[in-house]
């Protein structure tokens, strides 16, 4: 045991110090004082801390974890009340522990649909994940910490209003809806099934706020996607615009790219729509694409892991990436790859729910952030992948495939993203070390990986009204 313990602090500690570098490279670059590099450096070093005790009990015991940790606005969560939609997904899960680690009384709804989804279409985590009811029993015991669970459909009005009746929430935090392109492309079907649930969803969400507790923050998962890919600079949520010599400041344009982000597009709408006409305070988070799988909370025992999705339908671009990369298979460059998207890390997602919570919008505020803290084109990420994997001993080839979304592949991206840095986020900036351990975690699980499900099998030009369930996950050879 304690060789075991040695051994996995050897390895996290050598990774913990290469992803402190960053902070501290940030620091000199913006001018910081020697007292602020050292107060981050404290910061830094207490989280480097908690991340090697955090994974050498998951390695070897389980101890319960340290009192709740400080929130950026000097206070654990002192009994917040947030209602998460969806806290058994990849985001929501791991916002729940980090939450409810740091003092706030939690509560997770949620239909189990993600998981159905698997089970329908025959696709599987790369981890073995455990039940909804096992994961919040055993976080339970690990952390002497109690999670409310509702298990139901926000669709359903019935169950919803019992539930914040119940729970009565000071903030919801909404990621409760389908959340892939790819699947809202599989067939009619899936395009209506995802608009009514997210779209119908969210306005349950919001007249529930209006008539059961007025006082709650909605904080709401939006996209980056939703604005697409304008030759001009994207701002967060809002500009300015100059027209005939009038001036006005409007909502960014919306520019969808597939059901599933023209719904979004229909929330940030409603919602705005709500915080006018109702005065609720809402948070309206455009985030980017979220890689990773580790925080804190999830390595404080086996069965509290997140899930790691690899598949063509719900994996995303780096975590793909680094699957095929582990089991030999050629990264899948969609078309041209210069498509350029915002990232950010899973342990950057909960800090970023986190503050939004701290710092709520005002009544009749809609406010919008950017939730990204890098931009990278797809061709990018495969080169920093097979770089990586390289001096790992893995032989990484490319290959580019017909792309099979209808989008642009080379364009102009940028987008602006200070608001939730400047109320205290301190992102985790893609480094090489965060590549490694992700590569090394990946070859430990790559026996459960399904080769089969790699290659994209939904077209955006093929959609029609035959329901395709047996031909989305595997494409045709």
């Amino acid at each position: 045991m304690m060789q075991l313990k040695g051994h996995v602090a050897n390895v996290q500690q050598r990774q913990c110090v290469q992803a402190a570098a960053p902070v501290l490279r940030s620091c000199r670059v913006q001018g910081v004082s020697g007292r602020s590099v050292a107060r981050v450096a404290k910061r830094a070093a207490a989280r480097i801390e908690r991340r090697l005790s955090a994974s050498i009990n998951a390695a070897a015991t389980v101890e319960k974890p340290a009192a709740p940790a400080q929130t950026a606005n000097g206070g654990g969560g002192g009994g917040t009340r947030v209602m998460i939609i969806g806290g058994d997904g990849y985001c929501g899960w791991a916002t729940a522990l980090h939450l409810s680690a740091r003092g706030y009384e939690v509560c997770i709804v949620d239909n189990l649909c993600r998981r159905q989804f698997d089970l329908t279409l025959g696709l599987d985590t790369l981890t073995p994940i455990a039940t909804i009811h096992d994961r919040v029993r055993i976080w339970g015991e690990t952390s002497g910490r109690h999670m409310d669970l509702q298990i139901g459909d926000i669709c359903d009005w019935e169950f919803l209003a019992q539930a914040v009746t119940s729970f009565k929430p000071d903030a919801m935090v909404h990621f409760g809806e389908q959340r892939s392109a790819p699947y809202s492309m599989i067939d009619r079907q899936r395009a209506v099934y995802t608009q009514h649930n997210n779209v119908i969803g969210n306005i349950n969400v919001m007249f529930a706020i209006k008539e059961l507790v007025p006082d709650c923050h909605l904080v709401k998962l939006g996209t980056m996607g939703e604005y697409g890919t304008p030759n001009i600079d994207i701002e967060e949520g809002f500009i300015t615009i100059n027209h005939n010599g009038r001036s006005d400041t409007l909502p960014y344009p919306k520019q969808g790219n597939s059901f599933y982000h023209l719904s979004k597009i229909h929330d940030s709408h409603n919602i705005h729509f709500a915080t006018k006409a109702w005065k609720l305070a809402a948070t309206d988070l455009n985030q980017g694409v979220v890689y990773g799988v580790r925080t804190e909370e999830t390595v404080a025992h086996p069965a509290l892991i997140n899930r790691y999705d690899y598949d063509g339908i719900f994996g995303t671009a780096l975590n793909r990436f680094v699957v095929q990369a582990a089991v030999g298979h050629p990264l899948t460059v969609y078309g041209k790859g210069g498509q350029t998207r915002g990232f950010l890390d899973i342990r950057d997602t909960v800090r970023c729910i986190q503050i939004a919570i701290d710092n709520p919008a005002n009544k009749g505020e809609f406010r919008v952030f950017n939730q990204i803290t890098e931009m990278f084109s797809v061709n990018q990420l495969a080169e920093i992948v097979t770089r990586e994997a390289t001096k790992l001993g893995l032989n990484v080839q490319v290959q580019n495939v017909p792309n099979p979304r209808v989008e642009a592949e080379e364009h102009y991206y940028n987008v602006k993203f200070s608001k939730l840095q400047d109320l205290g986020l301190e992102p985790h900036l893609l480094q090489d070390s965060m590549i490694d351990s992700l590569l090394e975690f990946v070859v430990q699980h790559k026996d459960r990986c399904k080769l089969e499900l790699i290659k994209p099998a939904v077209d955006w030009r093929k959609a029609g009204v035959k329901v395709n369930t047996m031909g989305a996950a595997v494409a045709a050879k």
